[in-house]
């Protein structure tokens, strides 16, 4: 890094100038990147180099603009079934995170291997569905796993402890015998 590359990144937050109501307008590198700011208003930037070329104008155009999420937008059907001969919903084959699917709106059911959305036919989609319905909802994990194990914990000290008081009871009992007989002596004078 040089001593011209480090002056320019101590300038940073860059003041861009304020809003027509009185904000001001900031360009900062953050932890996810360059962005824009105003008030609690952020807006990324494209790159790092525009940390320092951005203009107020160019920032108060980014800020006007809706918030872009980076999220993948919905792909169109791989191919439309038709409607369930059973349910009469339409089916949908589309593809998903683990690959083909096939859907009437309600139940997914993943294609098997060797099956592909061109040849499947209706009673096979209808079929795979059916037995989707017929499985029913999947059960939901529970949330209290973590209380499971304390128990556990708690039941392998109870063990070692009845085991020292197994082995603590003879000592006890042998202390006993000895203490016995001088109380006894004692006693008996």
């Amino acid at each position: 890094m040089t001593l011209e590359e480090a002056l320019k990144l101590l300038t940073l937050p860059r003041v861009l100038g304020k809003d027509p109501e009185g904000a001001e307008i900031v360009a900062a590198n953050g932890r996810y990147g360059p962005y824009v700011k105003r008030a609690d208003d952020f807006r990324s930037l494209d790159s790092e180099e525009k940390l320092f070329t951005v203009s107020l104008d160019e920032a108060l155009a980014l800020l006007a603009a809706p918030k872009v999420r980076q999220r993948r937008a919905a792909a169109p059907p791989l191919r439309e079934m038709g409607p369930d001969p059973i349910t009469e919903k339409p089916m949908v084959i589309k593809e998903g995170r683990f690959g083909p699917y096939v859907t009437d709106g309600e139940y997914n059911a993943s294609l098997r291997r060797g099956q592909t959305p061109e040849e499947l036919t209706i009673e096979q989609a209808s079929e795979m569905l059916a037995e989707k319905r017929a499985k029913g909802p999947a059960p939901k994990k529970k949330v209290a796993a973590k209380k499971a194990p304390a128990k556990k914990a708690a039941d392998e000290k109870a063990p070692a402890k009845k085991a020292a008081a197994k082995k603590a009871t003879p000592a006890k009992k042998a202390a006993a015998k000895k203490a016995a007989p001088k109380k006894a002596t004692a006693s008996a004078e």
